[in-house]
């Protein structure tokens, strides 16, 4: 598949098999975020790879909203970074986490990213508290998303050429 059929493939999905994800597919998908560009060459994210149902559950659970569906999903990566440290850590680990879901989908697999940076449960509990407490995580690194993986048990249609939004795209002069 060539990265133009790659774009218009990759697709959210929600629903997963419960089939276990090999190995070497998990290590291609970390590879290609181990790889992906950041800034300063810092490499300063860090992603915890996650397939305990139980923590699953419990991570499915760090914010009110769009997450439950993480308690189905056979793989997470949590992606991390330090505010302190690297002050592009959100842009950082935003190109990790798509270069992971780029490889994921060029695998055969489903993929969704999952926000939890600024989000939390309505008690006004943070997720990276969630987050921190369920995987041991430092309290100098901030979540920015997890994003469940699996294979996919639901359809999307590849993206559709003519709905793109060309008059958004402006050439030197908005």
């Amino acid at each position: 598949m060539d990265f133009k059929d790659l774009v218009q493939m990759r697709r959210s999905h929600r629903k997963f098999t419960e089939q276990e994800i090999d190995g070497d597919d998990v290590k291609s998908i970390l590879r290609a975020g181990l790889m992906s560009p950041t800034s300063k060459g810092q490499r300063a994210w860090q992603f915890v790879v996650v397939d305990n149902k139980g923590d699953l559950e419990k991570l499915a659970d760090a914010k009110d909203l769009g997450g439950q569906f993480l308690k189905d999903a056979p793989l997470a990566i949590v992606v991390l970074g330090d505010p302190v440290q690297n002050d592009c850590w959100v842009e950082d680990g935003s190109i990790a986490a798509i270069s992971m879901q780029y490889q994921a989908e060029e695998l055969g697999l489903g993929s969704c990213w999952i926000q939890m940076r600024g989000r939390g449960l309505s008690d006004g509990t943070l997720a990276d508290t969630v987050i921190q407490g369920v995987l041991g995580i430092p309290e100098n690194l901030s979540c920015l998303c997890i994003l469940a993986i699996g294979y996919k048990a639901d359809e999307r249609k590849p993206q559709n050429e003519e709905r793109l939004k060309w008059e958004n795209v402006h050439v030197e002069r908005f």
